[in-house]
Parts: structure tokens; sequence; C-alpha cells
């Protein structure tokens, strides 16, 4: 759903099955309304995507009249999984097609989930090859230790683990994910997985010890979503994970500040910065966000379809950072386009400010 949404684009025309609510009128002038299935061919203009749902919503004109919808009228599409659609373009560019081949490609799916926690909070998330999803949220109150007694901190934290285990089970399909990542400050990762496999083996949960060498613990500075970018950049976590697409995003972007601290002449960010480092050929790789190619003025998504083929004609890699990801969040506040340079040019903004003031003069 995620890769149809970055798909489409306003104008285009979208024909599927959908259902249409009716009114009839009878002989004797009741008027009756009823609900048909019907297929429809739309020119779209709004795009909804609810993440968390996993839903596609798409609303336009009706371009093909049929006995229940008029031409010209409004109708609104739910895209469904396992239902067939057909999408017509006027172009389709490198971008797209792209888009195309991986979405079809099943190495993509390479999918890895991560319990972050802290005592008393923790977030399961599911990282895909197109975004990252918050499955649950599971919050206790923890009591303190007291002077002397520590048996209600220890039943706070027995029931605290019981229920991420019961999470885990109920949101991680093991046939899928090849990862499961355990973060959190200090030792309550460790005593989260002692007390997963005790009481597997107590349970006779074969499920989790069938699954045991998927998972993986790593240091985290917190229990919150957002502690993810660092478990993914862990060396440990990169070299398992490195036939996933999160993982190869998260260290370009590392990359990127590294160089931006270290040369800064080899790293560039903002549009018209990397394009002039595009037409001095001097990029190696170009990090650029998904959310650009979403634009619906044409002229601007074609100049970030053009960029894109420069660097891939001369040689450059493309990353395409999902905006759905935490990196991808992170490039979209350096404008959603950045790049690291095979060799440095330097004095750039200088070079503008030269050209500006001679523009005044």
């Amino acid at each position: 759903m995620w890769h149809t949404y970055n798909l489409m684009q306003v104008g285009d025309s979208l024909r599927a099955s959908t259902i249409r609510k009716v009114q009839t009128e009878s002989s004797t002038g009741s008027v009756g309304s009823s609900r048909v299935r019907t297929t429809l061919t739309l020119c779209v203009e709004t795009i909804d995507f609810d993440s968390q749902a996993c839903q596609l919503r798409v609303k336009g004109t009706n371009l093909e009249e049929n006995q229940y919808v008029k031409m010209g009228a409004y109708h609104t599409i739910e895209l469904e999984l396992n239902r067939k659609f057909t999408l017509a373009k006027k172009v389709w560019d490198s971008v797209v097609l792209d888009r195309i081949e991986q979405a079809c490609d099943p190495a993509q799916k390479a999918d890895v989930a991560a319990v972050v926690m802290q005592e008393g909070l923790a977030n399961i998330v599911l990282v895909t090859s197109a975004m990252t999803l918050l499955r649950a949220k599971i919050e206790v109150t923890i009591p303190r230790k007291r002077k002397g007694s520590c048996t209600q901190h220890e039943k706070a934290l027995e029931r605290f683990y019981e229920a991420v285990m019961q999470g885990i089970l109920r949101h991680i399909n093991f046939d899928v994910v090849k990862c499961v990542l355990v973060g959190s400050p200090g030792f309550v990762k460790d005593q989260f997985t002692t007390y997963l496999f005790r009481e597997a083996v107590r349970q006779d949960n074969k499920l989790l010890l069938e699954n045991r060498p998927k998972f993986m613990t790593v240091h985290s500075s917190s229990g919150h979503k957002y502690s993810l970018k660092e478990i993914l950049s862990d060396p440990t976590v990169t070299s398992r994970l490195s036939d996933t697409k999160a993982a190869g995003e998260v260290k370009a972007l590392e990359d990127f500040y590294k160089m931006l601290q270290q040369e800064p002449d080899r790293a560039f960010y903002g549009l018209a910065h990397v394009e002039k480092a595009s037409e001095a050929l001097a990029i190696d790789i170009l990090l650029i966000s998904d959310q650009l190619f979403r634009h619906q003025d044409v002229a601007t998504r074609s100049r970030y379809v053009r960029l894109v083929d420069s660097v891939r004609d001369n040689g450059g890699n493309v990353r395409v950072f999902s905006s759905l990801h935490v990196s991808g969040d992170q490039l979209n506040q350096l404008s959603g386009v950045a790049a690291i340079l095979r060799f440095p040019i330097p004095d750039m903004s200088e070079a503008e400010d030269e050209d500006s003031s001679s523009d005044e003069e």
C-alpha cells in the first residue's frame, strides 16, 4: 500500500472495484437506497494514506459513465489488499519504475522487529523496507524499591515483562521477521530476555524457543521510539542487518554527517547546492526523500527526477529514503536532499554571494 501511495499522483487515472450507494425510485414513488459493487475509472484528485491501518483512499471524478455513476461525479475508492486495480499515467519516469521493481522484489522485505524499552515503558516496532510501524506501546507503573522490601517493585516488573512478552507474541510474525532487536538503557534488556526464555521453557512455548537465535540485545538511551535510530546504527546490528534497506539508509545518513563534520566541502544539502554538485559530476552518493516525489507540481517533481537520473548516469549511487523511517524524517529536516561528493567543491556559498552581488550591480 505504501508503494502504491508513492506511485500515485494527481492527474493519474485509477480503475478499481468499489462500492457505491445508489438511490432507486419505485413505480409507486417510494425512494430506497442500496449499496452496489461496481468498477469505476477515476481521475485522481486527492490521495490519503493511513500508515497505521495501511489503507489508501483515493478521491476523484468519474471518467467513464456507467449505469450507477454519471460522468464527472465525485467518488472515493478505498484500495484493498489483494484486490486488482489499474493505474494509468501520462509519463512513467525512472523513479516510479524503480518503485515498482522494489515493490516486486521479495529480497526487499527483509523485515526487522524491535522492542525499545525502559522500566515501565516498551515500544514494539516493525521496521519494513518502506516504513517503521509502531505496533504496540506498553506502559506499566512500577513503584520504587522501598527500604527493606522490594516485593512490590519486583511484582510490577514481572507484570510489565509479561505484558511485553504477550505483545511480542501478538504482533511479531516470526515467519517474516529475520531479527528481533531488544534495546534498553542499563540491564533492563538482559533481565527481560532472561525472563522471556525462562517463561518460554516453563510454558513450553515452541515459537519463542525455536526463534531464540533471532533475538539480539542492544544498548539504547531510552525506551522511546526515537531511540530506534541509535539501535539501527549500532555496528553489531548493521553487520547483522546488512541486507535490509532501513539499515542501509541509517548508515548512509551517518556517513553524510561524518563527512559534514570532517570535510564540509564534500557534503552538500539543499536542492540548489546538490544540483550544482551534480553539474560538476561530483556526486558519489545522493540521499533523497521519497516525500519530494509526491510533490503535486509536475515541474518541481520532474526536477528531482532529473537530478536522480543525472547522478545515476554519471555512476553515482542513489538512496531513496522512506519518510516513514526515522532516518527519512531526519533527512526531511535537511530539506530532503543531500549528497556525499567524490571530491571537494570549496566556497560554494561564497561563489553564490559573488553571483548575487554582481546581479545587484
